[in-house]
């Protein structure tokens, strides 16, 4: 069991199933009278993410109660609160759940005075967009494009969580809205919005007029240019599309380029 030399070391006790994703093992436990979840990341990718989350030392995150920094391993507060912003999105509340998103964001990006984490490059993060976009061509030239030009000419750059939306940001309870799960990027802070155009699914994000609708709510609540947002769609929604074909997933990659495509059309008008 790979969670027994962390239930000794800590003192933690099962409180509930396991839960294996694609890349971390999860344990919910109890820290003395606390629930907390237990994670093990099993790629580099979440372990570092867990270094970004004790600089945020639970400032719009989700507090990290314990870390091994040679494994990555993570002890977490436990985020049970009622609400979900998938929930919300599925009841009709899709604008508000956008806000609430953009208020999570605005607390994580703001400035702290401690020395920033390791971080990587926004630059480096979309690294295989350019030979997709050489492969395939049709809407990857545009997403291409358009990060090539986003990327020449940062704008308000700081920490970025890099995976922000509706399943990353968790009800806290008292504390409020909380982030999980980062990606622990450096780049300008629109990027971050980005990803609230693919989700909480690809049908939601299909829906005619949500991306435009969206891109007001998203601009207005979080004070950025509805142009550049949009740019900023167009370029990740091709990233993302370029991960999934790099995988040999064809038919995961369709969606998501059809999102770029509705970015595209927007900024067309």
């Amino acid at each position: 069991m790979p969670f027994s030399p962390y239930l000794r070391r800590w003192k933690l006790v099962p409180d509930g199933e396991p839960v294996h994703t694609h890349s971390s093992d999860l344990l919910p436990v109890r820290f003395g009278d606390q629930a907390a979840m237990l994670k093990l990341p099993r790629e580099d990718e979440e372990r570092f993410g867990g270094g970004l989350m004790l600089w945020w030392n639970g400032e719009g995150a989700a507090r990290v109660l314990a870390h091994d920094e040679e494994t990555g391993a993570l002890l977490l507060e436990r985020l049970t609160g009622s609400r979900s912003l998938v929930g919300m999105v599925e009841a009709g509340q899709d604008d508000e759940a956008s806000r609430v998103l953009c208020a999570v964001a605005a607390c994580l990006h703001a400035p702290r005075s401690r020395p920033l984490p390791d971080l990587v490059p926004l630059k480096t993060w979309f690294r295989a967009l350019e030979p997709a976009s050489r492969q395939y061509g049709g809407i990857l030239l545009d997403s291409a494009r358009a990060a090539r030009a986003l990327l020449a000419t940062p704008q308000e750059v700081g920490v970025l969580h890099g995976d922000l939306h509706h399943e990353n940001v968790l009800d806290g309870g008292e504390r409020g809205w909380l982030a999980i799960d980062p990606k622990r990027l450096l780049g300008e802070r629109g990027f971050d919005y980005a990803n609230i155009f693919c989700n909480p699914d690809l049908p939601t994000a299909l829906r005619p007029g949500r991306l435009a609708r969206q891109s007001y709510i998203v601009a207005e609540a979080a004070g950025l240019d509805r142009e550049r947002l949009l740019q900023w769609v167009l370029a990740y929604a091709g990233l993302s599309a370029a991960w999934w074909l790099e995988g040999g997933r064809d038919d995961e990659a369709g969606p998501v380029l059809a999102v770029a495509q509705l970015a595209l059309a927007e900024l067309d008008l």
